[in-house]
C-alpha cells in the first residue's frame, strides 16, 4: 500500500500496454489513422477503452448512451461489451469524422448496435428525455465540448438508471484544473463540474488518473 500515487514514467505506461492491454487489431487501426488527423489528440487511449469495456461487461449494460463519438474509438469499446441486442446511442455534430467512424464500426461488427444521432446533443438528450426515456440507460459517457459538459451530466442523470454510471473523460484537462492562470472558458467549466460532483448527493463519485482523468459517477438510488 502506498499513500501516494505513482508517477507513471512512459516505461510503466508500455509496460502497462505490454500486461494487459488486448487491443483487436481493428482498435489499433482506427487508433493510427486517427493519430495522422489534426485533432487526433482527441482520441481517448486505449487503456481506458478497455478499461470501459469491462466497465460496461460488469454493468451487464444493454443500453448505453455517447457523447462525443469523434472516429468511434470509444463506441465500438462499448459496443463490444454489449450483448447482440445491446444498443449505444451516439451523438455528435461531425459527419466528417463519424464517417470515419462508420466505417470502423462496419469492420468491427457492432454497426448494428450504434444509433448515431447527428445534431447538437443536448437538444438529442432533451428529446430522449421527452420521449419518455429517463431511467432506462445502463452507461453514458461525456467527452464532447466542455462548456456544455454541465448540460450533458444533468440530463443523463435523468436518462440513467439507478445503479448506472455517467463516465466523463478529460476532468484533469492536460493538467490545466490545477494551473491558477489558466481561466479559458473550457478550462472553467471543467473545475465548476469537478467541483460539483464531489458534492453531488444523488451520486457516488471516483475521479481516476486514467488517460485525461475519468471521473464516474453512479447514480445512487431515489437521485
Amino acid at each position: 500500500m502506498s499513500s501516494t500515487h505513482l508517477k507513471i514514467t512512459d516505461e510503466l505506461a508500455a509496460y502497462i500496454r505490454q500486461s494487459s492491454l488486448r487491443e483487436p487489431e481493428v482498435l489499433a487501426k482506427l487508433r493510427a489513422e486517427t493519430g495522422t488527423l489534426p485533432l487526433g489528440s482527441m482520441q481517448i487511449t486505449p487503456e481506458q477503452g478497455q478499461f470501459m469495456s469491462l466497465l460496461v461487461g460488469m454493468l451487464n449494460a444493454r443500453n448505453t448512451i455517447e457523447v462525443g463519438v469523434f472516429t468511434g474509438y470509444s463506441s465500438i469499446c462499448v459496443a463490444e461489451a454489449l450483448p447482440s441486442d445491446g444498443k449505444v446511442v451516439a451523438c455528435d455534430v461531425s459527419e466528417e469524422y463519424t464517417s470515419i467512424a462508420r466505417r470502423y464500426w462496419r469492420e468491427a461488427g457492432v454497426e448494428d448496435r450504434i444509433d448515431l444521432r447527428i445534431g447538437p446533443a443536448l437538444a438529442t438528450l432533451d428529446r430522449m428525455i421527452s420521449s419518455g426515456r429517463q431511467g432506462q440507460f445502463d452507461f453514458a459517457f461525456i467527452d464532447a465540448d466542455k462548456a456544455n459538459y454541465d448540460g450533458y451530466y444533468e440530463r443523463l442523470l435523468i436518462l440513467v438508471r439507478a445503479g448506472g454510471v455517467i463516465a466523463i473523460d478529460n476532468v484533469l484537462w492536460h493538467g490545466r484544473v490545477v494551473d491558477a492562470t489558466v481561466t479559458d472558458e473550457d478550462t472553467q467549466a471543467i473545475r465548476t463540474l469537478n467541483a460539483k460532483i464531489s458534492r453531488d448527493e444523488r451520486v457516488w463519485v471516483s475521479m481516476l488518473g486514467i488517460g485525461d482523468g475519468l471521473t464516474l459517477a453512479l447514480k445512487r438510488p431515489g437521485a
